[in-house]
């Protein structure tokens, strides 16, 4: 049906193409919001996963500082693991597991992500820790007692109001040790030349017992790794002695920097210092351990978008339905316009047969096109189906016109019931039977319940037959009937219904063939069919007419003369039966020359009405 239609035109590929679009911008929409939005949650999870990292590491190192060993680290790790949502694991620097969020027997990562060592951190530690990488919560011998920090808190509160009655605003902040100091609005130290003079801060920039202690520890082993590496102890000075007062922040003892030019001898000095330090902690903060982190954890996780991203979705998601919408409504508008054009004329009463305009070439112009042929054909069938009715009523009336006529005059007494009375009352009679019973016919083969009794069928003996039941009829008319069947084939039919089939086309011929014509009846194989022909040396058929000589009450002569007798229903009864035997009729005529009329009969009877009894 769509051979004729250019494949642009199709009703699929429009419905296809339609559906490429829409999934090309779904597809593109979708992909660029993904990578939009995957972008953006890739970018600000690197960013919380270094800042997760970063409070992880400061965490453990804030553990590792403040107590000598990870015996009880255990809990630590698992908050961490709880509230930061990722796999928390210590190992120590040979393998073995400190503590792990993970189920136990789960493998570790690939590779540690840092070193948890508060006397040699990295740059993920605390902020403001000190140049020598020592975690400045790992203050170890310079924790203050309680007494030192209330006698230093009382200066440092002292010092507070001094800086208050100048309008000087500051705070008190502790450092890891418990040595308290101020700070202005901001975090910066006040400046010292700004207080009154009474306000002296002499007191609180005196180390304490403790401190004391400790310094003295410290400078013992400064000295000995300066005599170690063969330097002067005088490279420490008294400097080293020194403690920031209250408006510097104490955060362990101060960095020391040898006064002078930078030598050798001065970052010697500066190593001793700091390895002194270390040695100094070590007794009190955790071992160095390995940190591993995975990201996963025992609780579940979940990726939660932004709003912004949820917006976004949002957007593009109404975008995307907008223009489906307006595609889909734009390809259905002009898809069912005609459609409804059909419904439209669908709708309107049979009489009218209405038709419906052919707009395009696709399958929809094709189903109105088909539409407007079925109208044709079913205005043409309701002119014959009255024609029928006509030619019914006129076939029936004409006998039964001369039959009550005849039998009224008898009646009357006017005319004798002879022999050449009744004669004519039953020549009306057969006349009325004969197109009751053809009716009768037609009408079990357009229900399908025209029965046929098949056996096997010798075709010289049916030519033989019809002849011989016609050929007084030709003879009386001056037509010469002949048979010829040279190879005698057989067929599976009903004997009856083929006699009366090929009697018709017999009957018909005689009608239009003239006195001294001759009527050919023959049969003859062409694969596995029999040919079965009925020629005559008539006056043929007018090609115009040649296409409805099988229509019921079709006559080539429109004046329903009785001069060549017959119904009108004969040949439509030669194609039912043909058909019902599986079988084609054809006719083939030439004006003044004759006509043909071939029945093609398969050799195996195929028709649905055969009766197997």
């Amino acid at each position: 049906m769509s051979r004729g239609i250019p494949l642009r035109k199709r009703l699929l590929v429009r419905l296809v193409a339609t559906s490429v679009l829409i999934a090309m911008l779904s597809v593109a929409a979708t992909a660029w919001l993904a990578v939009q939005t995957t972008t953006h949650a890739l970018q600000a999870e690197q960013g919380q996963a270094l800042a997760d990292d970063a409070e992880i590491l400061r965490d453990l190192s804030g553990y590792a500082a403040t107590h000598p060993n990870w015996s009880g680290v255990t809990g630590a790790v698992r908050d961490l693991s709880v509230r930061l949502r990722r796999r928390v694991a210590l190992t120590t620097p040979d393998g073995g597991l400190i503590a792990d969020s993970a189920r136990r027997g789960t493998s570790l990562p690939a590779q540690a992500v840092a070193t948890v060592d508060p006397l040699r951190t990295d740059t993920y530690s605390e902020p403001g820790a000190q140049l020598s990488a020592v975690d400045p919560r790992a203050v170890g011998p310079y924790r203050l007692t309680p007494a030192e920090r209330a006698h230093l808190h009382t200066l440092v509160v002292a010092r507070q109001r001094c800086f208050q009655a100048d309008n000087i605003h500051t705070s008190v902040v502790l450092t890891p040790s418990g040595r308290p100091f101020l700070v202005q609005p901001g975090g910066t130290p006040p400046d010292p030349f700004l207080a009154p003079d009474e306000c002296s801060d002499a007191d609180l920039g005196t180390p304490t017992t403790t401190e004391r202690k400790a310094l003295d520890e410290l400078e013992t082993l400064a000295r000995s790794c300066l005599a170690r590496r063969h330097l002067a102890p005088s490279l420490l000075l008294l400097s080293l002695r020194f403690v920031p007062t209250s408006i510097q922040p104490v955060q362990a003892p101060a960095q020391y920097t040898p006064p002078g030019p930078a030598t050798a001898e001065r970052q010697a000095a500066t190593d001793c210092v700091s390895e002194a330090r270390r040695d100094q902690l070590t007794p009190f903060v955790a071992p160095a351990a390995e940190l591993f982190l995975g990201n996963g954890s025992s609780t579940s996780s979940s990726f939660d978008m932004s709003s912004t991203n949820k917006v976004k979705v949002a957007a593009v998601t109404a975008l995307v339905f907008a223009l489906t919408v307006a595609v889909t409504a734009m390809v259905a508008t002009r898809l069912v316009r005609p459609l409804r054009a059909l419904t439209h004329a669908a709708q309107q009463p049979p009489d009218r047969h209405v038709r419906v305009p052919v707009t395009t070439r696709d399958e929809t112009g094709i189903l109105a096109e088909a539409f407007n042929a079925l109208a044709e054909g079913r205005e043409r069938l309701e002119a014959q189906r009255k024609q029928m009715v006509s030619d019914i009523a006129h076939e029936l009336r004409t006998p039964l016109t001369n039959i009550r006529g005849w039998l009224e005059v008898t009646r009357d007494g006017l005319v004798d019931p002879d022999p050449e009375l009744l004669a004519s009352l039953h020549e009306e009679a057969l006349v009325l039977q004969r197109v009751i019973e053809d009716l009768q016919d037609l009408a079990a083969a357009d229900a399908g319940t025209l029965r046929l009794h098949c056996e096997p069928v010798r075709v010289d003996e049916l030519l033989a037959q019809v002849a011989s039941v016609h050929r007084i009829a030709a003879g009386a008319a001056g037509v010469r009937l002949v048979t010829t069947s040279d190879r005698c084939p057989r067929l599976d039919a009903d004997p009856v219904r083929m006699r009366q089939a090929l009697g018709n086309l017999v009957s018909n011929a005689i009608r239009h063939t003239s006195a001294g014509g001759t009527i050919t009846l023959s049969g003859d194989v062409d694969g596995d069919h029999v040919v079965l022909k009925v020629a005559d040396t008539g006056s043929g058929i007018d090609p115009r007419d040649l296409p409805h000589v099988f229509d019921r009450f079709w006559r080539a002569e429109k004046s329903r003369s009785r001069r060549t007798g017959g119904s009108g229903l004969g040949l439509s009864i030669v194609r039912q039966l043909t058909a019902a035997h599986g079988g084609t009729v054809s006719a083939t005529s030439e004006p003044g020359t004759g006509s043909v009329f071939t029945l093609r009969m398969p050799t195996t009877q195929q028709g649905s009405g055969r009766d197997s009894s």
